[in-house]
């Protein structure tokens, strides 16, 4: 077998306050997980909206040139709920509480407990873009191709 070698990359650093005393600091379970597990230390469940709000008691500041995603853990499925933005995206200018907020798929089904890990949060960099507006664009070999265009 091959031995993979990553390229030296820049150490990244993530500034992470606790809001609560009983907040966990996002660690990863395995040194080659890509996210970070977030802990709830509150929830709120919202009938009139079929949603649930998880607290994780920490606010964090995203690196300049980085976006934080915050996406459910793959145990979601035992909850029957459902991450309701899909992905969250925490800017690096956001200082407020990493909250999740569920939409609940299936009545009276366990729900996360506090002290449960309910996300996981995944630092991305960004790419410096620039806009161009353009009356021509070039080809591909899928075109216009939309949903479904790709077969099942």
């Amino acid at each position: 077998m091959e031995k993979v070698v990553l390229k030296d990359m820049e150490k990244v650093v993530l500034k992470v306050k606790r809001l609560r005393e009983d907040a966990v600091l996002p660690q990863r379970a395995h040194a080659s997980d890509a996210g970070f597990d977030l802990v709830a230390v509150s929830v709120e469940e919202d009938r009139k909206r079929n949603v649930v709000v998880y607290g994780t008691g920490i606010a964090v500041e995203i690196p300049a040139g980085y976006v934080g995603l915050v996406f459910p853990r793959s145990s979601v499925y035992r909850h029957q709920l459902s991450l309701a933005n899909c992905v969250g995206v925490i800017d690096s200018g956001y200082r407020g509480e990493v909250r999740l907020v569920f939409r609940i798929v299936q009545p009276h089904i366990s729900r996360y407990s506090l002290g449960d890990r309910v996300g996981q949060l995944v630092l991305m960099e960004l790419p410096s873009v620039e806009v161009e507006e353009s009356d021509e664009l070039g080809g591909s070999d899928r075109g216009e191709g939309g949903f479904g265009s790709s077969g099942r």
